[in-house]
Order: C-alpha cells, then sequence, then structure tokens
C-alpha cells in the first residue's frame, strides 16, 4: 500500500512539474520580442539594428509569430551574407541570429540606378555592398572587377577558381556594359575574352601557358594587349619603339 501510495505521489508531483513547465513555455512564446532581444553570433559587423533594418522583422512582435525562414532569407540577400541561420529561443529569451559573412577576394563596382556603386567581390562572384564587408584582410586585395551584373557570378567564380591552380596574376577584370570581357594580367598587358563565357576555361589555360613562356624565355618585349576572342588564333600586339 505504501508502494501504492509512493508511486501516486510522484506521479503528482510529475503532473504539477509538467503542467508548470508547460504553462512557462507558452507563456514565453506568446512574450514579446523587442530589439535588445536579439543575439548576434558569428561576427561583430553586423548590430541589432541592422539586423531590423534589412529585414520584414516589425518589433515588438510575439516569439511564436517569427517567421524565422523569411528573416533568413532577407538578411542573406539584404546583407550578402554567405550564410544566415535564426532560432527562436527561451532561455535567454530572443531571437539567437547566427551569421556567416562572405570573404571578399576583390574590390568591385557596379551600375545601380544609373550610378556607380563601389564593393567587394567574394569567390563565387557575388557583389558585397561595403558597409556589409569585413575590412580585415581589405588591405590584401589586388584584384579590381569593373561592371559587375547578377549574370556574372558565374563565370567570376571560375576565373577566381582558376587563379588558385595558374601562375597569371590578374589585377582588373572588366565588364563592358554589353557583356565583352577583359582581363589584365601584372606583366602582359591587357587581354581580350570576348563575349563566350563557355570558353573561358580556354582562354584561361591560353594565358597561363603565354605567361610561362615569357617566364621561362625571359622576353624583355612589352605587350600592349593579347586578343583571345578566338582562343584557337591568339593574337598578340607589343609596342613598338
Amino acid at each position: 500500500m505504501k508502494n501504492n501510495k509512493g508511486i501516486k505521489n510522484r506521479s503528482f508531483y510529475f503532473l504539477i512539474s509538467f503542467l508548470f513547465l508547460t504553462s512557462l513555455l507558452s507563456i514565453k512564446t506568446l512574450k514579446k520580442v523587442y530589439i535588445q532581444n536579439i543575439r548576434i553570433v558569428g561576427s561583430e559587423s553586423f548590430s541589432q539594428n541592422d539586423v531590423v533594418n534589412n529585414s520584414s522583422l516589425k518589433l515588438p512582435i510575439r516569439l511564436i509569430f517569427v517567421e524565422t525562414n523569411l528573416l533568413e532569407k532577407d538578411l542573406k540577400q539584404n546583407l550578402s551574407l554567405k550564410n544566415v541561420s535564426v532560432n527562436r529561443e527561451l532561455f535567454p529569451f530572443g531571437l539567437k541570429v547566427y551569421i556567416q559573412t562572405r570573404i571578399p577576394i576583390a574590390y568591385g563596382e557596379r551600375i545601380f540606378n544609373n550610378k556607380k556603386v563601389f564593393g567587394l567581390i567574394d569567390k563565387d562572384g557575388i557583389f558585397i555592398h561595403k558597409q556589409n564587408a569585413d575590412d580585415k584582410n581589405l588591405s590584401k586585395l589586388t584584384i579590381q572587377v569593373f561592371g559587375w551584373k547578377e549574370k556574372f557570378k558565374r563565370i567570376l567564380a571560375e576565373i577566381f577558381t582558376s587563379l588558385e591552380n595558374y601562375e597569371f596574376e590578374l589585377v582588373k577584370i572588366t565588364f563592358s556594359p554589353d557583356g565583352f570581357l577583359s582581363v589584365e594580367e601584372k606583366d602582359l598587358s591587357t587581354i581580350y575574352l570576348g563575349y563566350k563565357p563557355n570558353l573561358i576555361n580556354y582562354q584561361l589555360q591560353i594565358i597561363d601557358n603565354i605567361k610561362n613562356e615569357f617566364n621561362k624565355n625571359n622576353f624583355s618585349i612589352k605587350i600592349d594587349n593579347i586578343d583571345l576572342t578566338n582562343p584557337n588564333k591568339p593574337k598578340i600586339k607589343v609596342f613598338k619603339p
């Protein structure tokens, strides 16, 4: 009988504890989130105001009604982030925003609303506005990209990947308004690549071959430009004394 009574008492206490905890959680999820309840992890470059001003989040809002997926989408796009994760938390109460920034590898320029906008480019060819970039390693950047557009991301990513495997050193990448691509190499000067992005890997291989030949044979001629718009028939123009 004592055992049965003990079991009933434990069950009763468990039920009371369960109901108390459930009530507490329900109250917490209905509690309103204010700006001070936003906790940012992963980057010191962004503030609570950045989260609010670059999303559709309207404060105060009850925790249960925060649309985390929408908030993540807004922040990733508007702040040029590589990744972002938003979690509702009860202890401590509020929103935990984990931010992964993009690492710039080049300076960038684009035209937006008929105005030049200066920023940075990461290895995936993504444009990053200056105020959204981590400025720790900016002094090490040696490449400039002009004429950036959304549609040029893929070709930029291929070029940046190639730099890890080849010997040449690009200092400038330029897209004309109609998409004509040219690059500038440290020693080979201006190189015209043209309108065919599907040829880019072949063209980059040729640039590397030309650079290696110049280094191997110690050529002293000064190059004006190289035309690789037809990579099977490269044309090299040199300065004439």
